[in-house]
């Protein structure tokens, strides 16, 4: 076991609960110790609701002394502050949204605290997860817990920061273009970003709500697995989840992908991709092979659509579903005399510049004369995207690439220049358009030691591939076992 609570896995840590050789609240006061640190150098959370989670690990604690059991029974855990938690503020990383304090939580939320999660906080975001860095946030960037001069990934730059310093054992974020994944990348940690309609968006402030989705941000691939086994299955609240059976996720971790077809895309190996991660991603694909998979040459021939595809469906859904605030229902009202002026002074003041683009982007793309050739074309084009992957998905079981194009980038490298930043998403957006699922696992780091993320993607509902294929390659390798320096203040 080790010597430092808070660096445990979920895992490990229900295993040391349950063999009593530690409290809940210890393992909470670790992590808030942890966060006490770092916290003032990463910036990970919004806020960190300390009173809160000790009394939780108390109760915790309780319940487990009276003999009571729950998947994840006394485990802190972080929240993307862009999913519902009731009585605890709520900002989406906006200004617009500041001292809103949502009346119910989120359905995910209301899962894992049905398990016995302990909430230590909530972590920063991209403003309603509009960003590739988190430097959009309304309050404060995050930093890289690997070099804490470059950016997290983002939007659930906050939540994957927060996991690679050992301030929570695993995190919520959400995903609508490669908002885990690629943070995940970033920061050396597993993202998993589910199936669309495999968890309940129930309470996830929307973004672009045909392509939302919630994920875990954890330190390895079981961990995944236990958390998905918790925030998966239909919901009644949300029409968009699937009424499809949650499988035990944890099963599928049987170490075992002889024989498992693993599709290499020639589009996801491109011109400017910074040569250590191809070279990681590469040796990666060789040591599934290594372990009995067969890897076979395909093409996803629509890829290049998918980034401007990508760009005009998402910012015309965010127009619409940011319509809302306008100061008078949610968070910060401007004051002004009459209501037009108020509606305007609100949105003026409490929306950053990333949200403007994209509001006026959207709004543009849904207008008359304009809709057919902009946003119809779009799906469309999406439509391909879709089929791409599913004649792939014909030949293979899994489909291997790269994360992101490069490693972490230096902070404010990238935002004068929406385009350099856009294209951070290459590798990720495709997955959200054809709404299936996929995963991002530490596979090496360049020659500056900033980790490299292997992404697998699966089918429609087949996360049990992608796990399995994940976890057999973890037991390889050691590369999700590495921490970064600062995590051992």
């Amino acid at each position: 076991m080790k010597s430092k609570l808070q660096a445990l896995t979920v895992h490990e840590a229900l295993q040391g609960l349950a063999a009593g050789d530690f409290t809940s609240v210890q393992l909470t006061e670790a992590c808030l110790a942890q966060i006490e640190a770092v916290d003032g150098q990463i910036r990970a959370f919004l806020q960190v609701t300390a009173e809160q989670a000790l009394a939780q690990a108390e109760a915790a604690d309780r319940r487990r002394a009276a003999g009571e059991t729950a998947p994840l029974l006394g485990i802190p855990l972080a929240i993307k502050d862009v999913l519902a938690t009731r009585g605890v503020e709520t900002t989406c990383g906006s200004r617009i949204l500041q001292g809103f304090v949502p009346p119910y939580s989120a359905t995910a939320v209301r899962r894992l605290e049905e398990a016995g999660m302990v909430m230590l906080g909530k972590t920063n975001t991209d403003e309603f997860a509009m960003g590739s860095s988190t430097e959009n946030s309304g309050y404060f960037p995050t930093r890289n817990p690997w070099d804490p001069e470059r950016v997290p990934g983002g939007s659930s730059g906050g939540s994957a920061a927060a996991v690679a310093a050992q301030e929570a054992l695993a995190a919520l974020g959400t995903d609508t273009g490669g908002s885990v994944r690629q943070p995940a990348s970033l920061c050396g940690v597993v993202g998993l970003k589910p199936s669309y309609g495999r968890v309940s968006r129930y309470g996830l402030v929307a973004y672009a709500s045909s392509l939302d989705q919630i994920g875990t941000l954890t330190r390895d691939v079981e961990d995944a697995a236990l958390l998905l086994n918790v925030i998966a299955g239909h919901d009644p609240l949300d029409s968009t989840s699937m009424p499809a059976p949650v499988p035990d996720y944890t099963a599928a971790l049987t170490g075992d992908i002889r024989g498992l077809r693993i599709g290499l895309p020639a589009e996801y190996f491109v011109e400017g991709m910074q040569p250590a991660v191809e070279a990681a991603v590469r040796a990666a694909v060789e040591e599934l092979a290594r372990l009995g998979a067969e890897i076979v040459p395909i093409h996803l021939p629509n890829t290049d659509k998918a980034l401007p595809v990508y760009y005009l469906v998402a910012p015309a859904e965010a127009s619409a579903n940011l319509a809302r605030y306008d100061g008078v229902r949610f968070g910060f009202s401007a004051g002004a005399e009459s209501m037009l002026e108020n509606f305007r002074q609100t949105r003026g003041q409490g929306f950053g510049p990333e949200v403007k683009r994209r509001i006026m982007l959207g709004t543009y793309a849904l207008s008359a004369g304009y809709y057919d050739a902009y946003y119809l074309k779009a799906q469309q084009v999406r439509t391909l995207i879709k089929r791409d992957f599913e004649e792939a998905f014909q030949q293979v079981d899994v489909i291997a690439g790269p994360v992101s194009p490069t490693t972490a980038f230096r902070i404010g490298e990238k935002v004068e220049n929406p385009i350099e930043m856009y294209l951070s998403d290459i590798f990720t957006i495709s997955v959200n358009l054809a709404g299936i699922c996929g995963i991002s696992v530490p596979c090496g780091f360049d020659e500056q030691g900033l980790p490299i993320g292997l992404q697998l993607i699966g089918p429609y509902l087949g996360e049990e591939r992608i796990l399995r294929v994940a976890h057999a390659y973890q037991q390889a390798t050691d590369w999700h076992t590495r921490r970064p320096a600062l995590a051992a203040l």
